[in-house]
């Protein structure tokens, strides 16, 4: 089964896309990985990356398609991948469905993890994690059993990251809007859309994406 999983920043798609991967044996594309993997093997694309990202500029759309279609003809993605923050533009997801009848496979599903803007400023916002183990936490809904110290290893160093704040919070959902979104009505239209409520906790959250994909 192929899948992509859509839906904005913070709303859990790695976390759910990691979990179903691993349940069934998919393969969980991160286009971000494959292309610093391509890059660091000296394939023909990653060399193309290179000299894109060196010049700091953005990689085309037709690279990334390019990784995706090498990866693709892995033998480990026999039994199906899931595509996690790709595609991010209409655009990208008619040459992905191009590249997917050229190789004669099928894109299955879409989970759409829906989620409310003012939930995931508080949520990704509030994140922290343990300096050196890298366990998560949450200043509301996860704080360590003792304050200040992490559960997993005991270790007094926090960090957050520096885009988790609410200002480029706020302007990451406001280009996912803009630029990402109108995604739901281009699936939606094929009838490959599933939704879920993605403020729900991860557990229920991976019940309904079960529940959806067997409908299928």
């Amino acid at each position: 089964m192929n899948l992509i999983f859509l839906g904005p920043p913070g709303a859990g798609k790695g976390t759910q896309a990691r979990m179903l991967a691993e349940s069934r044996g998919y393969v969980q594309f991160s286009t971000g990985d494959m292309l610093r993997a391509a890059v660091a093997a000296g394939t023909e694309i990653g060399k193309k990356a290179k000299d894109v990202m060196e010049r700091g500029e953005l990689v085309s759309d037709d690279i990334v398609i390019g990784l995706i279609s090498d990866r693709i003809d892995e033998p480990d993605c026999g039994n199906g991948f899931i595509l996690d923050g790709f595609p991010r533009t209409v655009a990208q997801a008619e040459a992905l469905d191009e590249l997917l009848r050229e190789k004669k496979k099928t894109l299955d599903a879409v989970i759409e993890i829906r989620a409310d803007d003012e939930g995931l400023v508080e949520r990704i916002t509030g994140r922290f994690a343990c300096a050196k183990c890298g366990e998560g936490y949450h200043d509301t809904f996860r704080r360590p059993k003792k304050d200040g110290v992490c559960d997993k290893c005991g270790s007094t160093d926090f960090v957050r990251r520096e885009d988790d704040n609410e200002e480029t919070v706020r302007n990451r959902l406001k280009a996912y809007h803009a630029q990402t979104a109108p995604l739901v009505s281009y699936y939606g239209a094929t009838g490959r859309l599933k939704s879920v409520d993605g403020m729900q906790d991860i557990a229920t959250v991976s019940k309904q994406i079960e529940e959806a994909l067997a409908e299928l």
